[in-house]
């Protein structure tokens, strides 16, 4: 059977239904949301629904809609100051610690701002995918990775609440099955090529694509369990300061750190940990998650002491394993299931490498060789943060089906952990 061509048209199409479809799941992801549980902000670092659905709908005013139509008029001259993220290109800003105070304008009208947006993109969609499809693809990608942080900053929001409410009701089935063994397999060696290849989108701080040197290692067939984990725990690993780099004992002691968050042991419901479905009961086969670099380099510290040779993969390591599946399939965000890493029980050879948790890297995020930002305010989307932030790879459980890819970089700073955060290891075999 022959394939169809896919014409610049069938491209355009493409991209609109994707376009629609993206929306409407952000809209989906705060359906049975109050007007104060997507207004208030639960730390600096994270922000409330009502700003990443505004912020995802400048986005799309802002570089498409204002930069694209000639005769557009924005829908609300004072929420570009409200809504810019971190765009010094675009103007002063609110300040981001003061997220949380913005009770106005109301979840209604922010709903309101983004069906504007929405329907005007929609309509024009034909001379603005003429005109700047690359830049209705990025504004895509930008809001499904705002899908994630927005799940991440309820989860961090609610989990702060006393009553432990649920985003969505749901419930953790524990197996009774063990973890699959941990296995090692043998990582590729020599010359390789890592970065993006090819017609399809990337972000720029993916590539250019470049060679690179590995040196004989191998990966964990898995991530590490809550299992595992506890071990680690019950060891002392939070309390012997060899394991760890001097920063992350320091921050430690400075935090109280004894566990993964959203950890939690009750004497009478025993291990729990918080979810978006409330407290449930902490599965020990399932991957741990919410664990900041300085923990999953303490980890591998720790196991080191045990089988030399142990340590964090780097990220062109974790890049070049990943180039070889078949597929980028994995447990990603599914809202008819409990959005939470699930165990992994029969499969072969490397799994858990897609969805699941995030995976920390021992590698520095920065440039790839010749990368050079885009010009303009969307030139700042990527490169200008390549500084004192790691590498973390595969995606996760609240990451939206098809946003990842064996290129993805995220990065983070080594103290955060309220993403779905998790660790594989890797070993050297020199």
């Amino acid at each position: 059977m022959r394939r169809r061509p896919i014409t610049q048209a069938s491209h355009h199409e493409n991209l609109k239904q994707r376009f629609a479809a993206t929306r409407q799941l952000t809209e989906r992801l705060v359906s049975g949301l109050s007007d104060a549980d997507a207004t208030v902000q639960s730390m600096p670092d994270a922000s409330p629904a009502k700003w990443h659905l505004a912020h995802s709908s400048w986005f799309f005013e802002t570089f498409v809609l204002r930069d694209h139509l000639p005769d557009y008029r924005l829908f609300d001259d004072r929420l570009p100051f409200l809504f810019n993220s971190y765009y010094e290109a675009e103007g002063p800003r609110h300040a981001r610690p003061q997220r949380g105070l913005l009770t106005r304008p109301s979840l209604a009208e922010i709903l309101a701002f983004r069906r504007h947006v929405t329907e005007a993109v929609m309509e024009n969609f034909a001379q603005l995918s003429e005109r700047c499809s690359d830049l209705v693809m990025l504004g895509i990608q930008h809001e499904q990775q705002h899908q994630e942080l927005l799940l991440t900053d309820l989860l961090h929001l609610f989990s702060l609440n006393p009553l432990g409410p649920a985003v969505w009701p749901g419930e953790i089935t524990v197996s009774d099955l063990p973890p699959r063994n941990l296995e090692w397999i043998a990582g590729a060696e020599g010359e390789q090529v890592i970065g993006h290849q090819g017609a399809d989108f990337a972000f720029d701080c993916e590539g250019p694509a470049h060679k690179v040197i590995l040196v004989p290692h191998s990966l964990a067939s898995r991530t590490v369990t809550n299992g595992e984990w506890q071990a680690f725990v019950e060891d002392g690993g939070y309390r012997t300061p060899q394991f760890w780099l001097a920063d992350g004992w320091a921050w430690v002691q400075a935090q109280g750190i004894s566990a993964p968050a959203y950890w939690r042991d009750d004497d009478h419901e025993g291990p729990l940990q918080f979810t978006l479905s409330g407290w449930q009961p902490r599965d020990a086969n399932a991957p741990v998650c919410h664990i900041s670099l300085y923990e999953a380099d303490a980890y591998a510290s720790w196991a080191a002491a045990q089988w030399p040779g142990i340590r964090l993969p780097t990220e062109a390591e974790w890049e070049v394993a990943a180039q070889r599946l078949s597929s980028v399939s994995g447990q990603f965000l599914d809202l008819d299931d409990v959005v939470s890493p699930q165990p992994a029980f029969h499969e072969t050879g490397l799994s858990q490498m897609f969805g699941g948790t995030w995976e920390w890297t021992g590698s520095a995020y920065r440039p790839y060789p010749g990368f050079r930002a885009a010009e303009g305010a969307v030139g700042e989307y990527n490169g200008k943060f390549m500084s004192g932030q790691f590498v973390l790879r595969g995606g996760s459980c609240a990451t939206p089906p098809g946003h990842v890819r064996a290129s993805y970089r995220n990065f983070f700073y080594p103290h955060q952990r309220w993403q779905f955060t998790g660790l594989r290891l890797a070993r050297d075999e020199a």
